[in-house]
Order: C-alpha cells, then sequence, then structure tokens
C-alpha cells in the first residue's frame, strides 16, 4: 500500500518540499506520495488528529504551526523541545514524533563552505522560529559567542535566556550592530526581508564589514538576495538559502525512510522548479 507523507502550513501553494521529495521515492523506488496540506491556525489539531486516523507515515511542518504542534505530538525530540519548535513528525507505529531539522540543516549546508568553529564569532539578524534553531544548534555545536540584531529586544531577550546551552551573547540594535559588523567573521539574515516580491530590501547596511567574513541568507528565493550581493561586491563569501532547505529536506527524509539522500540531486530539482534564476 503507498505510503503518505505531506507538508502542513498556511499557507502552503509555495512549498517546494513536494517537488523534492516525490522525486527522492521515485529515484530510490519507494511506494510513496508526498502531498501539500493547506491547514489553517485553528484547524491543526483536526489536521493533526486525521493524518494520524489515515496512518499518515510522516509530514513536515511550516510556518505557522511549528511551535503550535508540539501540543498535539506523542513524544518530541530533546533538541526540538529546547528549540520550542518541530518542523518534521514521523509516524513510529502510531506515535507522532516530533524533531527539528532546520538548524542541523543548517548547519550542515554551512559548513560545506565555512569552517565553523568554536571561535568563530557570530551575528544572527532575526529573532524569529529559524534564528532560534539555528541559535540552539550552533550553541549545542559548541560556537561560543552568537549576537543577535533585532527590531525587538524582548523577543532576543527570551530566546537567549531560555539557551539551555553554553554560549555568550548581546542584543543589538541595527545601527550598533552595524557600526560593530567588524566584529564579526559569520553573518547570519534569518529574518523575511529581501525575500521576493519585495527583493529590494535588506535588513543591515555592509558598510563596516570585516575582511574575510562570510554572510549566509537563510532565503533561498531569489537566489541572490540584495545583501548577498552587497557581500559579494566587498569581497565576502556568501551562501543562499537553498543549502539549509535541502539539508533540513535530507534529515527529514533520513528519520522517514533510513536513508539519506543525494544533496545534489534535490538542490538541482529545487533551482529546476526555481527556473534556474
Amino acid at each position: 500500500m503507498k505510503k503518505l507523507y505531506g507538508v502542513i502550513g498556511d499557507p502552503i501553494s509555495h512549498s517546494m518540499s513536494p517537488v523534492m521529495h516525490n522525486d527522492l521515492f521515485k529515484v530510490y523506488g519507494i511506494d510513496a506520495h508526498y502531498h501539500p496540506f493547506h491547514v489553517k491556525r485553528g484547524d491543526l489539531e483536526a489536521a493533526v488528529q486525521g493524518l494520524k486516523a489515515i496512518n499518515c507515515s510522516g509530514f513536515n511542518v511550516t510556518v505557522p504551526h511549528k511551535t503550535e504542534i508540539m501540543n498535539f505530538l506523542d513524544d518530541i525530540d530533546p533538541l526540538a523541545e529546547a528549540i520550542g519548535a518541530v518542523n518534521t513528525v514521523v509516524n513510529k507505529g502510531g506515535r507522532l514524533i516530533g524533531f527539528n531539522t532546520d538548524g542541523r540543516g543548517f548547519l550542515e549546508g554551512l559548513k560545506r563552505n565555512f569552517a565553523v568553529l568554536d571561535s568563530t564569532r557570530v551575528l544572527i539578524i532575526g529573532a524569529g522560529g529559524a534564528a532560534k534553531a539555528i541559535y540552539y544548534t550552533m550553541a549545542h555545536a559548541g560556537v561560543k559567542h552568537i549576537d543577535f540584531c533585532n527590531r525587538t529586544a524582548e523577543k532576543a531577550a527570551q530566546l537567549i535566556e531560555a539557551c539551555p546551552f553554553s554560549v555568550q551573547s548581546n542584543i543589538y540594535p541595527r545601527e550598533k550592530a552595524e557600526n560593530r559588523l567588524s566584529n564579526y567573521n559569520l553573518i547570519i539574515q534569518t529574518t523575511s526581508v529581501g525575500m521576493s516580491p519585495n527583493i529590494n530590501a535588506s535588513p543591515l547596511s555592509l558598510e563596516n564589514l570585516g575582511i574575510g567574513a562570510f554572510v549566509s541568507d537563510i532565503i533561498y528565493n531569489p537566489l541572490e538576495t540584495v545583501i548577498l550581493r552587497d557581500a559579494k561586491r566587498r569581497g565576502a563569501g556568501t551562501q543562499n538559502g537553498l543549502d539549509m532547505f535541502v539539508f533540513q529536506g535530507a534529515f527529514a527524509f533520513e528519520k522517514w525512510t533510513g536513508i539519506f539522500p543525494d544533496i545534489e540531486r534535490m538542490k538541482q530539482i529545487v533551482l529546476k522548479h526555481l527556473g534556474g534564476k
């Protein structure tokens, strides 16, 4: 019998997870289908119960459900519990178990382009769900100094206070972060600023970017945001969000099937779907 997998979110029509995972099922000869489910905020509990009732083998969770979903799962992985968000659910014998592959996906993708050391000094722009997953995962991996630039200092402060791992962190408003930019060798942009269709916006000026710095933006549509274009012009190394998206999907696929898939194939499928832009 064909297995069912999927992704729940609102909105969901833009998701590239179905084309990516359905291609993988075909490649590895797995009799399964991955379907996008449009689930509005008030319908989450009913949707989860429905997916469980029809024995859905697993599903991804995207905005705005990554935190609330935790209320309706049977078990949660310790790192996902610490992060306070779940993006991958595995149905194990009728029990729904939640994981977070976002932070791990980001870190693995980053390691392909930048040597992450415990002495790396990091500035994270934003303090939302993605920022939290990346922050906790990097702190867990041993990075000792991670600062934040966020419009709302209170939100970043809550995130820092709740972190169960040893890490030194400060919060700076935009202007002060821009003035201090040369102190960091890794800048991570986690907000939606610069995402299609508002592609001409940038969350931060890179005028004071240090020599040898690396700038990562988790946005992958467009593939090169304003901040990445500016960083490249200043001689910095850059990375868009495609690696994070592909790796988080690969880790989810591995949890569902026991197979770690072909990363390069996944990237090409997404690029083709984006029109190669």
